[in-house]
């Protein structure tokens, strides 16, 4: 796993790019980088409104949806804003790529790490609302954070793989846009598995869409220490695990398969 040691190995280079990202994503803004725990809870409020107030998908106990729904919003919103920057990150920065011989691995990896810290924000929120709300999740509520964690290994694996594979073919990059929205219905953040009236006629939907869809154990698991107040279920917790090993896994191979070509492509 020498791709991702070097995140240690230049954590300087690494640094000054995520600072880099960091500053550039919020560059001319009145409120700078104040913006980064702004924008993650605006965000939050955003769906809230629509989903709970204005678009009251599903019941959940009783007046409880509206944490139900935000149990899960940090996790897609995470993955779905950092995979949809480090798919264009190498590209963007290709003018620094074919000057400098750094590791490449690095620009998809602070683009993670920007988003990272809205992620953490989005996470600390829910857990603190979590804590006031859901007094039997005190126990459950702090295995959150390593679920979380093993939720970025995740995004990080998928997004090292993203990027190294858009900056060779440029339809992967539309590919994933026109995913997105798909995916986002297809995983459980505005509905519960077990609410969905075609599961118990047809199970093999079931299936797919908790076994298949990786993003779905994950978030079963962070829904059920901070809403349920429950440990998560062995399969959840399991997958969890292997998917982060698995994740990094193919992102790493992925961009060492390509990280010749990368130089010459962008």
């Amino acid at each position: 796993m020498s791709v991702y040691a070097d995140v240690i190995r230049y954590r300087e280079l690494f640094g000054s790019l995520f600072r880099r990202d960091l500053r550039a994503k919020y560059r001319g803004s009145f409120l700078g980088l104040a913006w980064s725990l702004l924008h993650p809870l605006v965000l939050m409020g955003v769906y809230l409104l629509v989903f709970s107030v204005l678009w009251r998908v599903a019941e959940v106990g009783s007046d409880d949806y509206w944490l139900f729904l935000l149990c899960a919003l940090p996790a897609w919103v995470f993955f779905a804003t950092a995979a949809q920057a480090a798919s264009r990150s190498l590209l963007e920065n290709a003018n620094l790529i074919r000057k400098v011989r750094f590791p490449r691995q690095l620009v998809p990896l602070s683009i993670v790490g920007t988003n990272l810290v809205s992620f953490a924000v989005m996470l600390g929120v829910v857990v603190v609302l979590s804590l006031w709300q859901v007094p039997e999740a005190r126990d459950t509520v702090w295995l959150a954070f390593p679920l979380g964690a093993l939720f970025a290994c995740v995004v990080a694996g998928f997004a090292l793989a993203v990027a190294s594979l858009n900056a060779l073919f440029r339809d992967v990059e539309h590919l994933l846009q026109a995913l997105l929205l798909p995916w986002f219905f297809l995983t459980p953040v505005l509905y519960s598995l077990d609410q969905l009236p075609g599961v118990d006629e047809y199970p093999a939907l079931e299936f797919l869409l908790h076994w298949v869809n990786f993003l779905t154990p994950p978030i079963e698991a962070m829904r059920a220490v901070l809403f349920d107040g429950e440990l998560p279920a062995a399969g959840d917790a399991v997958y969890t695990l292997a998917a982060a090993a698995v994740a990094l896994a193919v992102g790493a191979l992925v961009f060492s398969r390509s990280d010749d070509r990368i130089a010459v492509e962008v």
